[in-house]
């Protein structure tokens, strides 16, 4: 006599079949990606001596533009600007040289780079900023949209944190301040290396250092106020009160190392860096505009830089105050730079960062070389 199994018998038993099935192909899956993780870590570590050396050469390649930017005919070599090989513009004919340098995509061994050259004088050398002069760095909040109820304590912790002593300005904050956050650390009280070390400063926010365009508007109390005023505003800030602001942050304005002091090159700084730099609005927009040429657009033909500070002044036809100003805070070259190499090998990819000092056409030394 035959048995047949109860139908709903035979239903759990498919349901038990499949289940089994799904956990092996689950396993399976796993199995097989983890294998393609181990086989592409393998297969990228056997690349980290050739990224290095993409990186490097990469630099050597930066070095080797900047170089030849000053064995240029005259007068580009009087000059540095947008319009420049190293900065992304047009391959300069006058040149035979750097007519012929490529700084996308340049295949070299196994793989290929790309080259971004910046110089640092587009920014204002934060370490030019003294209790001497808070004037700057002040303008500098009050443009990139902080509260003038915050600028006070931002003032003041900034001069807390780089000057050598533990004394603590009146809205500023030292060790016992900072030894009190969730994440305990230790005021610098020294120089800023970093431009980033301005985030760990007492009253500095995300969107006060990177600008609301990349992090969004500040947030603000529960009541929707701004922190209480610890000290009476200066009369400049009281003055500047309703200055419009502008999405950029104190990221796009300074940097903490310098070629020139406290001077910002003309032909590369934004209107941004001209106004803190101490020039109106409607001037610094004056001189951007004159320097981009009929197009509007920098790092183009048409470009019209700044061959010396006369040239600048004659574009805004500039009074003699003016005139003073201008030749004490700004110059039209460019001395330190921020060489970007983007190395590539198959898919995988790195980005390597140095700093180079350009003193001479056969002296550009690079200051440190880092990878991210």
């Amino acid at each position: 006599m035959r048995f047949n199994p109860p139908r709903q018998d035979r239903g759990i038993a498919l349901i038990i079949v499949m289940m089994v099935i799904l956990v092996l192909a689950v396993l399976a899956g796993g199995f097989a990606y983890s294998m393609k993780v181990e086989t592409r870590l393998s297969r990228n570590t056997a690349w980290e001596s050739d990224m290095e050396w993409l990186g490097r050469s990469g630099v050597e390649l930066g070095k080797y533009c900047l170089a030849m930017h000053l064995a240029s005919p005259p007068p580009e070599n009087s000059y540095a600007g947008l319009n420049q090989l190293w900065a992304g513009g047009p391959p300069n004919p006058t040149n035979e040289i750097l007519a012929n340098i490529n700084l996308k995509d340049v295949p070299l061994g196994p793989g290929k780079l790309t080259v971004t050259i910046q110089d640092l004088e587009r920014k204002f050398n934060l370490s030019a900023i003294t209790e001497a002069n808070p004037g700057i760095l002040e303008r500098a909040l009050l443009l990139v949209g902080a509260d003038s109820s915050d600028i006070p304590t931002i003032t003041d912790s900034y001069f807390d944190w780089v000057d050598p002593d533990h004394k603590t300005h009146l809205a500023g904050a030292e060790n016992p301040d900072y030894l009190r956050m969730p994440a305990p650390y230790y005021a610098k009280n020294g120089s800023v290396d970093d431009i980033r070390e301005l985030l760990l400063i007492k009253g500095m926010t995300e969107q006060i250092f990177w600008g609301t365009g990349r992090v969004g508007p500040a947030e603000r109390d529960r009541n929707g106020n701004a922190p209480r005023v610890k000290r009476p505003l200066s009369p400049y800030l009281e003055s500047m009160r309703n200055m419009p602001t502008s999405s950029v942050g104190l990221y796009d304005l300074f940097v903490p190392i310098h070629g020139f002091g406290n001077r910002v090159n003309i032909n590369t700084a934004s209107a941004e860096v001209l106004q803190v730099a101490g020039l109106d609005p409607g001037t610094a927009s004056a001189l951007v505009s004159a320097r981009n040429g009929p197009d509007g657009q920098p790092s183009t033909d048409d470009d019209i830089p700044f061959l010396n500070m006369n040239d600048a002044l004659g574009a805004i036809g500039a009074d003699p105050q003016t005139a003073a100003a201008l030749g004490a805070s700004f110059t039209t070259m460019s001395r330190m730079f921020e060489i970007t190499v983007d190395a590539e090998i198959g898919t995988y990819h790195r980005r390597f960062v140095a700093l180079v000092d350009r003193r001479a056409r056969n002296d550009v030394t690079t200051l440190s070389f880092t990878w991210k």
